[in-house]
């Protein structure tokens, strides 16, 4: 065994010797290489694990094993970055409470964790972003929101047949937000069925990627329904600021979600950073270590 191994070996029984802390409430895993049954035989930790991994058939196979488990982007975010996306998941499938103290054990895809952070719920995950924030109210659909904010990590990463793009989703107090923004094209949604066009169905999130080249914004229900893509968001708010190098898109996300009850999801053209928007304000922001060429 190397002297790395041996120091990760250690490293893994420190940390979950911290984790049987009576304090600790979870003990969120982010990695796809899980661990192993020796690892926890006879610790309390076993029982507050929680599993966040990328791969889908990684998950089914812990759910049939009745593990608790979330599934985020696999892309390779930095290490705050994926505990965020990890705890927002966790968070929205109802997993957390407030007041809950977390250990978050990560590392580098494909690793063996190399990383440990604590996190109360209620606090801040840092200087910008308080966990409290991504609660939106019981009008919004926590999986059609988690669907969302994966589907545009994945958007700012990915882009359109390897170009960047930026758009705008906005969830939630449709009437209003329709009648406050007008159709710059033709809408593709239009004529399809309610059934036909909700983001919880794969199928439309790939849609979604393929026409966020639309200018405009995307306008979605809060129960996932998508009504329209293609808005130019016409309301605005003069006394609501955003920080110094946001555009118009993000104006305009902040704009909307100060004169209505939406929120708006803001993909940046230029980093492929996420920024939710509620109340005129940055709630949630995450941002890419690098974009897929």
């Amino acid at each position: 065994m190397s002297d790395l191994a041996r120091f990760d070996r250690e490293f893994l029984k420190a940390a979950l010797a911290l984790a049987n802390n009576s304090e600790v409430t979870h003990v969120l895993h982010i990695s796809d290489v899980l661990l192993a049954p020796a690892d926890l035989r006879g610790r309390k930790a076993r029982k507050k694990l929680l599993y966040a991994v990328s791969s889908e058939a990684l998950a089914a196979e812990l759910t049939a094993k009745k593990e608790r488990v979330v599934v985020i982007p696999s892309y390779d975010y930095s290490r705050t970055e994926r505990v965020k996306m990890a705890v927002v998941s966790a968070l929205s499938q109802g997993f957390f409470k407030e007041g809950d103290l977390v250990l978050c054990m990560t590392g580098r895809i494909g690793r063996h964790i190399d990383t440990l952070m604590q996190m109360r719920i209620g606090g801040s995950l840092d200087d910008r972003v308080a966990i409290e924030g991504v609660k939106l109210g019981d009008e919004f659909n926590s999986q059609v929101v988690d669907a969302l904010i994966q589907l545009a990590l994945q958007i700012g990463q990915e882009g359109f047949e390897g170009h960047p793009i930026g758009t705008i989703i906005c969830i939630g107090d449709h009437t209003t937000v329709l009648e406050t923004s007008r159709q710059l094209t033709i809408n593709p949604f239009q004529g399809l069925s309610e059934a036909e066009r909700n983001v919880l169905d794969p199928k439309i999130r790939e849609a979604i990627k393929n026409f966020s080249v639309l200018d405009g914004a995307f306008i979605i229900r809060e129960d996932g329904v998508v009504l329209a893509a293609g808005r130019y968001l016409s309301s605005k708010d003069d006394d609501v600021k955003i920080p110094l190098g946001l555009g118009a898109r993000h104006a305009a996300a902040a704009g909307i979600t100060a004169t209505t009850k939406c929120i708006s999801l803001v993909v940046s053209q230029t980093s492929g950073a996420v920024r939710l928007f509620k109340d005129g304000s940055i709630v949630l922001e995450l941002h890419q270590t690098a974009r897929r060429n």
